[in-house]
């Protein structure tokens, strides 16, 4: 404990010389008050002086930035992309992290995304170093409110100075970048990260700023991420849910709730459609997810034993890789499920889309999620879908309507719906059919980027 906080002390320390040094190069402008005329970023009112890049633009270049972009993960932002810039948006991408995938495992409209996104990370310390001069030069009072900003935060915890100090510089990449780019809004999926990096750009440079909140990440350490902050930050907030925009009221001030908006995520059920299965005494069920404590694939392997000793044989397809990894397989060797379970191992796009169409049913036992992209291409892949009755799932699946929902961790409820499901053809059938209705009804990609294209266009305009 005290050797942590030593090395707390030292990083503050460090960031109070880097302060004190830049004061003196610069006393005039690298002040830490406001000048008459002159507000914070972070509360929307601007002078002339800080007037965002593409004030005269009616409609601005929108800037996405993602954690890692393409990503197998983050398939759903790709679509958005797309689907905007086809409603006449003009966007352009960054990603801090490069996509690690082979070029094998990527489609071809990713690779054309990767050959023009942005990579913070390719960069590195030559890209930094440009960025913080040119931002000393064009931009210094900006400069110096972002550099009081990492002091704030990580006075709150000062073991994350650190990481505090490389988000100010990784936000002062994206803000150069953004001026080459003649780019003057910046749009951030998840609350995470990319949002801390992304308030702080919103904080140093004249741009303005949105987010997309999904949960439940984003709320499990709410005061570590300065959560609030990043809700006062941005100038309107997207929330994919009912679920999601109530704990983004519960973990932010009442004056901001009138920026959040529901925008509901979506999948094309054109793309996504049932598939003539084979009859066969088989049952066949999928799980799509990375394999860690989150997505639950324990509890399946669990259910399947039970079923197996009630008579019935069910093979699971997990897809998807992860840390788990390891001790499901040494799970399913050491109870004998080997012959009744497949790893797939992580599978692309279109991959994922065979195996919707080899299988009966598809059952994520989820422990924490938002709104699962892959619940949403199951069932409107014609499969009965059974998940966990939390979060905003629920929203998705009306349990016995529309597919199955069972508390999280009960192995028990899980093993009955399981076994409705194998029983019964007819019921799967209607499950089914009911399950893609819903996500034709509501979570349509085309009809929900529409929306996001007509609150973007209120919100930007509110703006200008």
């Amino acid at each position: 404990m005290a050797r942590g906080h030593r090395k707390g002390s030292q990083a503050i320390q460090g960031l109070s010389k880097v302060v004190n040094f830049l004061r003196e190069l610069t006393p005039e402008v690298l002040h830490f008050g406001h000048k008459s005329g002159c507000v914070d970023a972070s509360n929307g009112a601007q002078s002339n002086e800080f007037r965002p890049m593409n004030a005269f633009h009616t409609m601005p270049r929108l800037a996405y930035l993602v954690s890692e972009y393409p990503a197998t993960s983050h398939t759903f932002i790709l679509r958005e992309v797309v689907g905007l810039r086809t409603r006449g948006f003009d966007i352009v991408t960054a990603s801090i992290n490069a996509d690690a995938r082979p070029l094998t495992s990527v489609t071809d409209e990713e690779r054309a995304e990767r050959e023009t996104t942005y990579v913070l990370k390719r960069h590195g310390v030559r890209g930094a170093i440009g960025a913080l001069a040119w931002t000393l030069r064009r931009h210094p009072r900006g400069f110096a409110r972002g550099l009081k900003a990492v002091l704030q935060r990580s006075a709150c915890n000062p073991r994350l100075a650190g990481k505090h100090l490389f988000h100010w510089l990784e936000a002062l990449m994206v803000g150069r970048w953004m001026d080459r780019q003649q780019a003057s809004h910046l749009h951030v999926h998840f609350a995470t990260a990319g949002a801390s990096v992304a308030s702080l750009t919103r904080r140093i440079f004249p741009i303005t700023l949105s987010m997309m909140v999904h949960g439940p990440d984003e709320f499990a350490q709410v005061d570590r991420e300065h959560f609030a902050a990043k809700v006062e930050a941005a100038d309107f907030v997207f929330c994919i849910s009912h679920f999601a925009r109530s704990q983004t009221m519960y973990h932010s001030a009442p004056n901001h709730w009138h920026k959040l908006d529901i925008v509901r995520l979506g999948i094309d059920p054109e793309v996504f459609k049932p598939a003539r299965r084979k009859s066969s005494a088989d049952f066949s069920l999928l799980c799509v997810g990375r394999l860690v404590p989150a997505k639950g694939q324990h509890l399946l392997l669990e259910a399947l034993l039970r079923l197996r000793a009630q008579g019935k044989t069910i093979s699971l397809h997990l897809v998807g890789d992860g840390p788990d990894r390891e001790s499901l397989q040494h799970f399913c060797r050491r109870q004998g499920l080997d012959g009744q379970v497949e790893f797939h191992g992580a599978l692309n796009h279109d991959e994922v889309r065979s195996m919707y169409a080899r299988c009966d049913a598809f059952a994520l036992p989820s422990f924490a999620e938002g709104i699962p992209v892959v619940l949403m291409e199951a069932m409107a892949a014609g499969l009965p879908c059974i998940s966990s009755r939390i979060t905003g799932i629920p929203e998705l699946i009306s349990d016995g309507e529309t597919g199955f929902t069972a508390a999280a961790s009960d192995v028990d409820e899980l093993v009955t719906r399981l076994g409705q499901l194998v029983d019964n053809p007819g019921l799967r059938q209607q499950l089914g059919e009911a399950g893609r209705q819903r996500v034709c009804d509501d979570y349509n990609l085309a009809q929900n980027v529409g929306i996001l294209a007509e609150r973007f266009r209120n919100r930007l305009a509110a703006l200008a």
